[in-house]
C-alpha cells in the first residue's frame, strides 16, 4: 500500500520485510546511498557559483577525462559508505581496483558490497544538463569476516540484492528497487527530505521515442542500421521520436516513464560496446526488468551475463520489452 507524502526512510523501513534478506542492514546501506546524494546533489546545484565544473586534469581507469565533480562525487559516496560501516566493499568507475573495507578486523561482519557510478554524464555539467549517480548492490559470496575479494564483485547481475539512480535534474530524484517493484522519490529541496512521488513505476510495452548516438551509425552493426531505419519508416506509430541526452539516467528514466529504447551497441569504435557492465548496464537492466521493461546486449539477457572483469564494456539495449525484442530480432536476421 502506497502512502501518499511518504518520505523515503519512512518506505524503506515499511517495506524492509519485503526484502528476502531483511535484517537492517540493507536499510542502513540505501539511507547511506540517500544522504551521500543529497551532498552531491548540493554540489550539482550550485556547480555555476563555484570552481567544480571542468576537467580535473586526471584520467580515470577508462582512459577518460575525469571531471572535478566525477572525483567530488566518488570521494562523497566513498567516504559515506566507509564511515557508515555498513559494507565490506566498494567498487567504483573511477577506482582502478575495489576497495576493501575492514578487512583486518575478524569482528567485521557486513555482508553487502556496492559498485557505483558515481557520476555518470558528468561531462555534461558544464552546460546545465541533468546528470546521475548508479548504484548497484549484492551480497558478498566469499566467507563473511575475510576480506573481500575480486569475486565477490564479478557476480551475474541477476544476484543483484537492489539497485538504483539518483537523477540531478529541474527535481532530483532516487529510484530504486529490491526485487520487489520500482519505486521513484523525489526531493524537497526545502526540507531536505525525498517523498514518494513515482510509486510502481512500470515501462509501456510499446513505446515512441529511440535514444541513440546517430552520429556513430556508421560505425554500428548492421542488424542496429536496420533497426533505426526501422523507426525512422512512416507505418502505424512510427516514425518514432529520436531523443538522445547523452547521458545514460536521463534517457533511461524519460522513456521508463514514457516508453522508449535507450541504445549503446558495439560499433568499429568500440568493439566491445562502451557502457560498463557492472556500473551500468547491471543496475539499469535490474530495474529495467522489475519495471517491466526489459535489457540485452542484442542477443543475450543483460543480467545472465557472467562478468570477466570489473571494468568489462557490453552493448546495451535497455527499454520498453516489445520495442528490445524487436532489436533483437533485427540483430539475428543481420547474422
Amino acid at each position: 500500500m502506497f502512502k501518499k507524502n511518504q518520505t523515503l526512510g519512512e518506505f524503506i523501513i515499511e517495506n524492509q520485510t519485503s526484502f528476502k534478506y531483511s535484517s537492517g542492514e540493507l536499510s542502513s546501506l540505501l539511507n547511506s546511498i540517500r544522504l551521500a546524494a543529497k551532498v552531491v546533489n548540493h554540489e550539482v546545484n550550485k556547480a555555476g557559483l563555484v570552481d567544480i565544473i571542468g576537467a580535473a586534469g586526471d584520467v580515470n581507469i577508462q582512459g577518460e577525462n575525469q571531471q572535478k565533480l566525477d572525483v567530488y562525487a566518488n570521494e562523497k559516496f566513498i567516504q559515506t559508505l566507509t564511515n557508515r560501516n555498513i559494507v565490506c566493499g566498494i567498487a567504483s568507475e573511477e577506482e582502478d581496483d575495489f576497495i576493501s573495507i575492514n578487512s583486518n578486523d575478524e569482528n567485521h561482519q557486513n555482508k553487502y558490497i556496492v559498485l557505483i557510478d558515481p557520476l555518470d554524464g558528468s561531462s555534461n555539467i558544464d552546460v546545465n544538463v541533468s546528470v546521475g549517480t548508479i548504484f548497484s548492490i549484492y551480497r558478498r559470496v566469499t566467507p563473511v569476516g575475510t576480506p573481500v575479494t575480486l569475486e565477490d564483485f564479478l557476480q551475474k547481475g541477476n544476484q543483484q540484492v537492489a539497485a538504483g539512480y539518483v537523477v540531478y535534474g529541474t527535481s532530483t530524484m532516487l529510484v530504486y528497487t529490491t526485487g520487489d517493484g520500482v519505486n521513484g522519490f523525489t526531493l524537497n529541496p526545502a526540507i531536505g527530505s525525498f517523498y514518494l512521488s513515482h510509486p510502481n513505476i512500470q515501462f509501456p510495452e510499446n513505446g515512441t521515442i529511440y535514444s541513440v548516438n546517430e552520429g556513430n551509425y556508421i560505425h554500428f552493426p548492421q542488424g542496429i542500421k536496420n533497426y533505426i531505419k526501422y523507426c525512422q519508416m512512416e507505418e502505424n506509430d512510427r516514425p518514432y521520436t529520436s531523443r538522445y541526452i547523452g547521458s545514460l539516467v536521463s534517457d533511461f528514466h524519460r522513456n521508463m516513464i514514457k516508453g522508449g529504447i535507450y541504445l549503446y551497441p558495439k560499433s568499429s569504435l568500440n568493439a566491445e560496446g562502451k557502457l560498463r557492465l557492472l556500473y551500468e548496464c547491471n543496475p539499469m537492466a535490474f530495474i529495467a526488468e522489475q519495471a517491466n521493461g526489459k535489457a540485452s546486449d542484442g542477443f543475450t539477457r543483460i543480467l545472465d551475463i557472467k562478468p570477466t572483469e570489473l571494468h568489462q564494456r557490453v552493448p546495451f539495449v535497455c527499454g520498453s520489452k516489445n520495442m528490445v525484442e524487436k532489436v533483437e530480432e533485427f540483430m539475428k536476421k543481420a547474422i
